[in-house]
């Protein structure tokens, strides 16, 4: 899915006042924390999940991972917090019409 500019911009500031849904733990990205991810995008469209690493190249890596696994959209970084977007069927979150 292509956004526009303009349309992720609404979506971050829909999804500034979200929490993160799902946080990786121990294990890392386990297939238990992708079919959850995958549940969270079905149910929420709109989602943060936090990526705790220190290692710059390996949350990099899981977040690659998990974009490319999901088919999401990712919206944004900060920190340990990615933003991920990836439209359902019934089109909850409402996106403003690409020009």
């Amino acid at each position: 899915m292509n956004l526009t500019t303009k349309q992720k911009q609404h979506l971050k500031g829909l999804a500034h006042d979200l929490k993160p849904v799902v946080l990786l733990g121990a294990n890392g990205l386990t297939e238990g924390v992708l079919a959850e991810i995958d549940n969270a995008l079905e149910h929420h469209e709109l989602i943060k999940v936090k990526v705790p690493s220190t290692d710059r190249e390996m949350k990099a890596a899981v977040i690659g991972a998990i974009v490319r696994e999901t088919n999401a959209v990712k919206l944004q970084q900060i920190g340990h917090i990615v933003v991920l977007f990836r439209q359902s069927e019934e089109k909850k979150v409402a996106i403003p019409k690409a020009r």
